[in-house]
């Protein structure tokens, strides 16, 4: 069951349907904090470090998987290596031979590889040393990762001052975001406008929004987690693709306006896309202002304003092939404690 249909059934997630315009009404479905026209924001007491992410339930996260009904899963990672596409403020990655097969067996290093210490078999490994920026492909902004201010504090007043470090951020790292279960919903903006991908700098309207999801049958409700499909991810390949081609359309993303429409009116719980960086590039002035001035406009009201984690990199390509606009969402995180991003990873659309 595909569309609006699937609405009722998503009712059961402690979501509302569309129609519900009141804080009462979202309450009542379950939902626990956020305000239609205000959003979510720092609601969850003066230690909250997730955001929100709290509103999922084990209720909620039992409905989103009734939206499995077919088993068919969706691979929404990307493949990482030294080579590929980045934002240009990240470092690139890199990843070294650290124990080979050959390297064990000619250093000798180690007694208990060697035939002389009982390893008459030859039995080596291959293991891998990884210098890479928690900030590459497939990702989960942390709400760490943005500060905004003079005094450089994120979500929920946390301050460089008292919890930065040489090792880490010691507030809000990517250890504190739960394992996602959660009702996905994809918005094929560059489908519905029936182009490959979404030209350079292009601002992804309410408008654009709603078209699309008009002409999917489809709609975002409180606790849906939403992914943006912009056409990026399909020059990314098997090794970061063609940077030409991916740097134009990298740069098209959701403006203030649409952040704020999903947030303050449709309730995602977390907004996604194809792209590096979710939000138009350049930020338009007007989207600076809002939040007192900032190249990065979006990220600010999202991470550090509203608690709302970012996905970025996410391959909405098959889902947009097979029209798949509507499943559950599940992805988890690299437990590294300290980064600001869950990085390099494998989310999943399960339908």
């Amino acid at each position: 069951m595909q569309g609006i249909g699937r609405l009722l059934a998503a009712a059961s997630i402690g979501v509302v349907a569309a129609v519900a315009t009141t804080p009462s009404l979202a309450q009542d479905a379950g939902m626990k904090k956020w305000t239609q026209g205000k959003g979510w924001g720092w609601v969850w007491g003066a230690q909250d470090e997730v955001g929100a992410l709290n509103e999922m339930t084990d209720q909620s996260r039992a409905a989103a998987l009734r939206l499995a009904s077919q088993g068919k899963t969706y691979d929404l990672g990307l493949p990482y290596d030294r080579n590929s596409y980045r934002w240009p403020g990240h470092n690139p990655g890199e990843i070294i031979s650290f124990r080979t097969p050959e390297g064990v067996a000619r250093q000798q290093d180690l007694p208990f590889t060697t035939p002389q210490g009982g390893n008459t078999g030859h039995t080596r490994w291959h293991s891998s040393a990884m210098f890479i920026s928690d900030n590459v492909a497939t990702q989960i902004d942390g709400l760490a990762h943005i500060t905004h201010g003079e005094d450089n504090h994120w979500y929920n007043g946390f301050k460089e001052s008292d919890w930065g470090g040489n090792f880490g951020v010691r507030k809000a790292d990517v250890t504190t975001i739960p394992p996602i279960v959660a009702r996905g919903v994809m918005i094929d903006v560059a489908g519905q406008k029936g182009v490959e991908a979404l030209p350079k700098g292009y601002e992804i309207t309410v408008a654009d929004l709603e078209a699309a999801l008009r002409a999917q049958n489809v709609d975002v409700t409180p606790g849906t987690v939403v992914l943006i499909r912009t056409g990026t991810a399909r020059y990314w390949g098997e090794n970061g693709g063609d940077h030409a081609k991916l740097s134009d359309p990298d740069t098209a993303g959701i403006g203030m306006a649409a952040a704020k429409w999903l947030v303050e009116q449709k309730g995602a719980m977390m907004i996604a896309a194809d792209t590096s960086g979710l939000e138009c590039i350049p930020a338009r002035p007007q989207d600076s202002a809002a939040v007192g001035g900032s190249f990065n406009p979006v990220h600010v009201y999202l991470l550090v304003q509203q608690g709302v984690h970012i996905g970025e990199f996410h391959n909405l390509e098959r889902l947009a092939a097979d029209r798949t606009y509507e499943f559950a969402y599940v992805a988890t995180t690299n437990a590294i404690r300290g980064t600001v991003a869950g990085t390099a990873l494998r989310p999943l659309a399960l339908r």
